[in-house]
């Protein structure tokens, strides 16, 4: 753990084998529940004991969209408008910054070259790193949906465990990048600043603002291509449908499918260490 920073060091109490001998997860299978679990285990471990990380990823949702009600508090009808969008934007942004900080960390440190010289390959690792995440993932949005539904009065039309499945997949959508774009970082002040490049223009695309049909055409194609896109979508699918429509399980399928594949291509693009 460091004891200055506002997020943990994942560390493992691991052994690197002898220097020489070849890696032990050499031609060993890419995934393997087992080591999924204890590398799930381990990350929940070092969160238990992290609680500024623990109020990031769980308070910190709630104060925004208490703070979004208040800001509104003239018209309640603004909020009932952006409210549900913004209960699966925030938990995106709040799981993004945490996730890749800490892989980040896993690799200065050297836990992650360790790890990946025992039996554990990259598949085990970030499954491990998504199911964990997954979780508190599912804890953030369960306790920001039953605070905007049952505390802040957001007027949602369809079923609130439908607004809590779109946000626990936005949630795992932002874990997923997170761990993907840590590949790329050499310092924890480079993967913050993935954040603005990654998630700021989706932000802006999205159709938050405006609608997305009414954007130049350029920008209409790419908010297409963009995941946060189908995450409003789906959003507001639930909160103007009393029922689950077609549009809804079609957003929320892609916002899952990009989840896997990001995360895939974070499990072949994940380095040992940073260089």
């Amino acid at each position: 753990m460091d004891p200055q920073g506002a997020l943990p060091t994942l560390r493992g109490s691991v052994r690197t084998p002898p220097r020489g001998n070849p890696p032990a997860n050499k031609g060993k299978p890419r995934a393997h529940p087992a080591r999924t679990l204890a590398t799930a285990a381990r990350v929940l471990r070092q969160l238990h004991h992290d609680p500024r990380t623990i109020a990031l990823l769980l308070i910190v949702p709630c104060a925004l969209l208490a703070l979004l009600r208040y800001v509104f508090d003239a018209h309640p009808s603004t909020f009932h408008t952006i409210g549900a969008s913004l209960l699966g934007i925030f938990p995106m942004i709040t799981m993004f910054l945490v996730t890749s900080i800490a892989t980040l960390r896993e690799r200065t440190s050297g836990t992650l070259e360790r790890l990946l010289a025992m039996p554990l390959g990259k598949a085990d690792l970030l499954t491990g790193y998504a199911l964990a995440f997954g979780l508190l993932a599912i804890v953030q949005s369960a306790l920001a949906t039953a605070l905007a539904v049952r505390l802040l009065g957001l007027d949602v039309t369809g079923s609130p465990w439908l607004l809590l499945l779109v946000a626990v997949l936005d949630a795992l959508l932002g874990t997923a990048l997170g761990l993907f774009v840590s590949a790329f970082a050499a310092s924890e002040f480079q993967a913050v600043q993935f954040m603005p490049a990654v998630l700021m223009p989706q932000l802006l695309l999205c159709g938050l603002f405006a609608p997305r049909d009414t954007m130049q055409p350029a920008l209409e194609a790419l908010s297409d291509a963009l995941p946060m896109s189908y995450a409003v979508d789906g959003m507001t699918e639930v909160l103007t449908h009393p029922g689950i429509t077609a549009a809804f399980v079609r957003d929320t399928t892609l916002v899952a499918a990009c989840a896997l594949l990001v995360l895939t291509l974070g499990a072949a693009t994940l380095r040992r260490r940073t260089a």
